[in-house]
């Protein structure tokens, strides 16, 4: 399947300073970024810094400051023009748009959510979500009925009266998404928006994004310094370090295969139960007997797989509960059938859930979680071993 890439840079380079043919030259022969500054007094903030972002993907930059992320995402609506190289939206080269082009970009295509909100204080809530409607010169109603549908989905629904200065940091950074949000853009370009939040409202307001993700499925570049943000939210991750990309991989395939020893440091404490989901660590061999069978059948498939327990699935894999060794038994003793012992309240989770989201079900679990679709068919169970395993 073809994929379709909305951004892509191409080996930007961006340089700062008088003498950026030597600081080139330098940095194409392999000396450090500090080598180059020391030497021509240049500033290489980005080098050879190349990806591509798919559509609907959530693509996150991870890297120390300086490391060139922010100034790679200001690329792509031209805030910043890179010394070489070319970032494009949609096939389009951003630097070689005119200003009424970029200003269409702007207003159409691509949105930023910034670190400090950037809002405007003398304005309501409604009112800075509405502005960039306001600016295409659409009708004050049609401004307020669509700015109000995304107040409601970043939940501040009755606050829209009221005035910024009254807003907690997360409430004015759900004010600055649905903004972005308002103008229906193709792409957010997300710079450490959630950075200045407190450990609390940041964990709330990624779990927002990633609701309005499942929702509206934009094409996010998001760029952070923290590590388990990027691999929460991220579909892939890109490392950076010092101007340069290190890796760019998927946080599952990242943490089982780092590119180097300073990918493997900076991703060490990293929370893995934060990246790992139920598919990824479940067992798909399990132990099946079927609601119509009977307790004998049961008992030698539960002898013949070696487990003491087995999952009961209808004829559609769709999981109906777990019958236990011993519950056959008295099954069989007493010539009752089987579907008559089975427990049916067993815990499951759907593919995608995070395994920290998994740990707390299992406290005084009977059975291991089962892993399931949406329809009910069982696809794994998930064991404390292997949640532990995760951990470690």
């Amino acid at each position: 399947m073809e994929r379709d890439v909305v951004l892509k840079a191409d080996k930007v380079c961006k340089i700062y300073g008088a003498n950026r043919a030597e600081a080139e030259r330098m940095m194409a022969a392999g000396h450090t970024k500090e080598e180059v500054q020391k030497k021509t007094g240049a500033t290489v903030a980005l080098w050879d810094v190349s990806f591509e972002v798919n559509r609907g993907e959530v693509f996150a930059i991870i890297g120390l400051s300086g490391s060139g992320k922010s100034t790679i995402i200001r690329c792509f609506n031209q805030l910043l023009r890179p010394t070489s190289g070319h970032v494009y939206v949609e096939g389009r080269a951003v630097d070689s748009m005119s200003k009424k082009e970029l200003l269409e970009l702007r207003r159409h295509k691509v949105s930023m959510v910034f670190q400090n909100f950037g809002l405007f204080t003398h304005r309501s809530v409604l009112e800075n979500v509405a502005y960039g409607l306001e600016v295409r010169g659409l009708s004050k109603t049609e401004c307020a009925e669509r700015a109000m549908e995304f107040i409601d989905m970043v939940g501040l629904k009755g606050w829209e009266q009221s005035p910024i200065h009254s807003l907690s940091g997360g409430m004015k950074q759900r004010v600055g998404i649905a903004r972005a949000l308002t103008s229906d853009p193709e792409v957010l370009l997300m710079d450490e928006p959630f950075s200045a939040l407190d450990p609390l409202v940041r964990s709330e307001m990624q779990f927002e994004l990633l609701k309005i993700q499942r929702k509206l499925g934009k094409t996010i570049l998001f760029i952070t310094h923290d590590m388990n943000e990027a691999f929460k939210l991220g579909d892939r991750v890109a490392i950076m370090r010092d101007a340069k990309i290190v890796q760019i991989d998927t946080p599952e395939g990242m943490t089982t295969n780092p590119a180097d020893d300073y990918v493997r440091q900076f991703i060490g404490s990293a929370d893995k139960t934060q990246v790992f989901t139920a598919q990824q660590v479940m067992i798909g061999h399990v132990c099946l007997v079927q609601e119509k069978d009977n307790p004998s059948n049961a008992l030698r498939q539960m002898q013949r797989e070696g487990f003491s327990s087995a999952y009961v699935v209808d004829n559609r894999m769709r999981l109906l509960g777990v019958v236990t060794a011993e519950s056959a038994v008295e099954a069989r003793q007493k010539s009752r059938p089987l579907a008559e012992y089975i427990e049916r309240d067993v815990i499951s989770v759907p593919p995608d859930k995070l395994a920290g989201d998994i740990i707390p079900l299992t406290v005084g679990a009977r059975f291991p979680v089962a892993v399931v679709e949406e329809d009910g068919t069982l696809l794994g169970i998930i064991t404390k071993a292997a949640l532990l395993s995760c951990v470690s």
